[in-house]
């Protein structure tokens, strides 16, 4: 054996992130809004632990911390002390409601850097008319409960490594790959699922451990579970591909324009991922002739992220989409929709509810 082998170095550099919430409950909260602009009220300060030094504080502007502002509470988290500064961090603020569950979340998907009494936030919050109009899910007991979730980068440690022998190089994963072969090559199959009169060949343990629906149909006492046989009769045989696609490989299908359609059927059989990834097409697709059947497609699905973003593309473009036949259709027939539409709106441009459902 040659002894003429190459050095080879190698660095590594690991990051270690805490993360930590903390919940904020104002009471006789009605009595706070009376602020004027640019007036605020500090929470308590809070740490990542209980023997920690870090210090963090949140602050609530009752009426916008600036003119852009106005109209909104202004929430912000700021660091109040640190044995070490700047401090890296992710930050996400919400709203627990009367049921316990967080509302309105909204973060900034970037670390941010904070200095000594440097602070982040959102301007615009949430509408103070809007708290007003919804007390008994914002506010019950006039109590508003802010929640913080917070991402800390706690130490970054490199190390080097030198090695006299030349590395073994780990072969590339490939089991996406090999699942994604049974399924398109249909090698060594049990069960028959028939769409549109077209059967498929698949793996009922595939199936039942991807999808809690197949798996009930499977472990109970039914049809499916005694012939190996399912029909499914509301699906298109492109959108039941893209879906058995996601559940061999869990890759995000090409959608094109059935993401509505994919998103059902990711909702019917419980396909938390693929479902997000409908919604996040179809987010990246609104448009003013489009955006209301979005919202009922997102409200019929429960989606709540694609719901969020559509109803905040109708407020921004409310005039243009109120013209259109979707909007028309969920007037006629989804009136809870909106109300919400015209709660989120008044008194934003002008718009009365009166308006939004005549037009």
């Amino acid at each position: 054996m040659s002894g003429d082998l190459a050095a080879e170095s190698r660095g590594y550099t690991q990051i270690t992130v805490k993360r930590f919430s903390y919940r904020w409950i104002i009471s006789n909260f009605s009595f706070c809004l009376e602020g004027n602009l640019g007036n605020h009220i500090e929470s308590p300060t809070f740490s990542p632990g209980a023997t920690d030094e870090q210090k963090w504080i949140m602050k609530l502007y009752l009426n916008g911390n600036n003119e852009e502002g106005r109209g909104y509470l202004s929430v912000f988290l700021a660091l109040h002390s640190s044995p070490k500064s700047p401090v890296w961090a992710k930050v996400q603020f919400g709203i627990i409601n009367a049921k316990g569950e967080e509302f309105r979340i909204m973060n900034n998907h970037s670390v941010l850097r904070f200095n000594l009494n440097d602070g982040w936030g959102i301007v615009k919050f949430i509408r103070r008319d809007f708290l007003f109009s919804t007390p008994c899910l914002l506010l019950p007991d006039d109590k508003l409960t802010l929640c913080c979730e917070v991402s800390v980068v706690e130490d970054c440690i490199s190390i080097s490594e030198q090695n006299m022998q030349p590395g073994i190089d780990i072969p590339r994963c490939t089991l996406v790959d090999d699942l994604g072969e049974l399924w398109e090559n249909s090698r060594f199959t049990d069960c028959c699922l028939v769409v549109a009169g077209q059967e498929f060949r698949a793996h009922k343990a595939i199936l039942a451990a991807r999808s809690p629906v197949f798996r009930a149909m499977f472990e109970h006492d039914m049809e499916e579970s005694r012939t190996n046989r399912i029909e499914i009769h509301d699906l298109k045989p492109e959108v039941f591909k893209a879906m058995m696609n996601f559940i061999y490989t869990g890759k995000e299908p090409v959608l094109h324009s059935m993401a509505d359609a994919v998103l059902a059927a990711a909702d019917k059989y419980c396909l938390e991922r693929l479902k997000v990834m409908c919604e996040s097409a179809l987010c990246r697709d609104l448009s003013v002739e489009n955006a209301a059947h979005t919202l009922l497609l997102a409200d019929l699905h429960s989606s709540v992220q694609l719901k969020s973003q559509a109803m905040d593309f109708i407020t921004a473009h409310a005039s243009e989409v109120f013209q259109t036949s979707s909007w028309k259709t969920v007037v006629h027939s989804y009136p809870h929709l909106v109300v919400e539409v015209c709660t989120s709106l008044f008194p934003a441009n002008g718009l009365f509810l009166e308006q939004c459902s005549n037009a």
